[in-house]
């Protein structure tokens, strides 16, 4: 295993949501601050890399203390990165608004019933980017796709390896940890029933600030970073959403795109309200 390489072969029309040339310049930007293994050659339309050592974890594994302070600890070295050169402006909006773009003439009574109309999604667009920019939440080198499978677990070396930048980029920090939250429900099976517990995200939250800090996180901070973080999570359900319709359109993977589509856009609905509500501290 010593001597194994990985290599990726990019999927169908995956240049839609992909910006290639951006993945290497994230994947050399992570190697130099050794947050990412070896790559050693790219293609047209791939790439390959080191094999990294361990086990990709599941939803049962990152909401085990040990493993999801591992986790933390990680982000948190990830976010402190800066791309020189690269202005830390969120690619969150200027994304979304491309996805929307791309499926906005698919989507139709004929594509499902239960995917939103266009109008209805357009609205929610321009919500939540007025609601989400007004948080302060800090501009940050991101991973932005942080599901388990993404995660790798050394247990010999007692640490995480995150892996697959594609979407990573300067984003907002409260997305990143939002979506990773959000991925506490699975991608096969989503029960979001799994979806951290106030006192798991705040016990998470500790450790990513303290790591950020150098210092202990007064439970003001916490409190905060708490509340952009699950209304960031809104932002990460649309994205998502949004994405699997592109998905739906181009991809040859068997996955029922369509349906992972439904279950983001539903839990987005559900979620809205209460999260709104919830109180930024001051």
């Amino acid at each position: 295993m010593r001597d194994c390489v990985l290599v990726r072969v990019y999927g169908e029309r995956t240049e839609l949501l992909v910006d290639r040339e951006n993945e290497v310049r994230n994947f050399q930007l992570l190697r130099a601050h050794g947050c990412a293994p070896k790559l050693y050659c790219t293609f047209q339309n791939g790439l390959c890399y080191e094999y990294v050592q361990g086990v990709a974890l599941g939803p049962e594994h990152i909401r085990e203390p040990q493993l999801f302070r591992l986790i933390a600890l990680e982000m948190a070295k990830i976010h402190t990165i800066h791309a020189n050169g690269s202005l830390p402006k969120p690619t969150l909006w200027h994304k979304m608004h491309r996805y929307f773009t791309l499926v906005k003439d698919e989507i139709s009574p004929s594509l499902s019933a239960d995917v939103p109309k266009v109008e209805v999604l357009e609205q929610e667009l321009a919500w939540l980017k007025e609601h989400l920019s007004q948080l302060d939440s800090p501009v940050v080198f991101c991973h932005n796709d942080l599901l388990c499978k993404n995660i790798i677990y050394d247990s010999d070396k007692g640490r995480v390896c995150f892996i697959d930048y594609e979407y990573a980029g300067y984003n907002y920090q409260a997305f990143d940890i939002g979506n990773h939250f959000n991925e506490f429900a699975g991608v096969n099976v989503v029960d979001y029933s799994r979806y951290p517990a106030r006192e798991t995200q705040v016990q998470w939250l500790r450790y990513y600030l303290e790591a950020q800090k150098g210092t202990a996180a007064s439970p003001r901070e916490v409190e905060r970073l708490y509340a952009q973080v699950n209304k960031f999570a809104l932002a990460s359900h649309f994205f998502w959403a949004l994405w699997a319709l592109i998905q739906n359109q181009y991809s040859t993977i068997s996955f029922d795109f369509l349906r992972y589509a439904v279950i983001r856009f539903n839990q987005y609905f559900k979620v809205k309200p209460q999260v709104s509500a919830l109180e930024m501290p001051k």
